[in-house]
């Protein structure tokens, strides 16, 4: 099997051109390609599809053999791909996720190469069973947590995929790899949660680190920095633009007031292509 290694701010993927159908053993294969160690190595196995609704269809399953309903950074990568290998060779494409319906995705060319793309991640769902979070009332936000004795104070958002924003007085200094997987599992969130630390460096600028559900610690996640600005904004920390710091470089994220929406900017970039041989498909190492 063919593919290309991808990234976008660190956050890496396996990227597949599917031959019409999204193989049975998709989540098998991601948990042996996405192994550091003995595979490939990646946050996600991505595969481009085609689709009856937009140019291509993304498909995205975690290291862990989950499939994630939506993924900021590797939507990015998959309108790279398409433009940078002849897909489609035009600046505004339209792919389809599973949890976030068809998006709008409008590429920065330079020099014949995708370089940044700005994408409409749709609206942010804040009502709890939408997300879902198992809390009453008509928004999630400002709520409390506790976890193995901890009070934390969460926010939570979906984007296509659930996350619950935590803000702390400095996100660089959070134990992402304590507190991330007891509250990605917590009962409060019964598909699971990705979960970001935040903080806040003005009225334009957020800190972010990331558990992401399914993955662990990523050096970025575009969803993660569409939530944890709509979180800010709704509890009036920042305004509705400003740039998210993560781990792997910056997101720029816009919240528009009228139509509701939420535009992520960012960069992808493409590694390496490569061949798997069929012994580490059937899991054999």
């Amino acid at each position: 099997m063919e593919f290309v290694k991808m990234h976008g701010l660190g956050n890496d993927f396996i990227v597949v051109e599917g031959d019409g159908t999204l193989p049975r053993e998709a989540g098998t294969w991601a948990r042996a390609l996405c192994d550091r160690h003995f595979g490939v190595g990646a946050d996600g196995l991505v595969f481009i599809l085609p689709s009856d609704r937009a140019d291509v269809q993304m498909r995205i399953f975690n290291a862990d053999g989950s499939e994630a309903e939506q993924c900021g950074n590797a939507i990015r990568c998959v309108a790279k791909y398409v433009y940078d290998f002849g897909l489609f060779r035009k600046d505004r494409l339209s792919v389809e996720t599973i949890g976030a319906g068809a998006q709008t995705l409008d590429l920065h060319i330079e020099d014949g190469r995708v370089k940044t793309v700005r994408v409409d991640m749709g609206r942010p769902e804040l009502r709890p069973g939408r997300i879902p979070v198992a809390a009453e009332g008509q928004r999630a936000v400002d709520l409390p947590l506790s976890v193995e004795g901890h009070s934390f104070r969460f926010t939570a958002v979906s984007m296509g995929n659930p996350h619950c924003v935590i803000f702390v007085d400095d996100a660089l200094k959070a134990d992402v790899d304590k507190w991330g997987p007891l509250i990605e599992r917590h009962p409060m969130f019964p598909n699971r949660t990705n979960v970001e630390f935040v903080s806040v460096r003005s009225r334009e600028h957020l800190d972010m680190r990331v558990w992401e559900r399914g993955a662990g610690p990523t050096l970025a996640c575009g969803t993660g920095a569409c939530a944890s600005l709509v979180a800010a904004a709704v509890g009036g920390r920042t305004g509705r633009e400003a740039a998210v710091s993560l781990a792997g470089g910056d997101l720029w994220i816009e919240w528009d007031e009228q139509s509701d929406r939420v535009y992520m900017t960012g960069p992808a970039e493409t590694v390496y292509r490569g061949a798997v041989f069929p012994h580490l498909l059937e899991g054999k190492r």
